[in-house]
């Protein structure tokens, strides 16, 4: 016996590191892309009803509706994040949330929000026009 565990390969790493993710980074992830995916999808349907010729009030404003979109996502997934990842509490009762935690959400956001619209309207939207 040499001692020493045998060598992991970088995918096999890459996979522990995926199923053992820390608690707080899955709540952050999870709860912006719940918000991206219920707000991608009201984004989606407004930009396939205006490709399909529908005449809505205001006209077309799709560029005003993806900065909303990419916003209220980050503002979203940044304050429930806040909400759902406290500071450990130790041996206190008081539950205590500071902005690293809101931090922690919009880092977590920023890629989410994106990645949601890309596959919505690169991908989707083709489907359904």
């Amino acid at each position: 016996m040499s001692g020493s565990p045998p060598r992991r390969s970088w995918l096999s790493i890459r996979w522990r590191q995926f199923r053992n993710a820390p608690r707080p980074v899955v709540r952050a992830v999870g709860s912006s892309l719940a918000v991206a995916l219920v707000l991608g999808a009201a984004y989606l349907a407004y930009d396939v009803a205006l490709s399909r010729g529908a005449a809505l009030p205001g006209g077309d404003l799709r560029f005003a509706a993806a900065v909303a979109y990419v916003v209220a996502v980050l503002v979203a997934g940044s304050f429930i994040t806040w909400l759902v990842v406290p500071l450990p509490r130790g041996s206190g009762e008081r539950t205590t949330r500071t902005g690293w935690s809101a931090a922690l959400g919009l880092f977590a956001a920023i890629p989410i929000a994106y990645l949601v619209l890309v596959v919505a309207i690169q991908v989707l939207k083709p489907l359904l026009v």
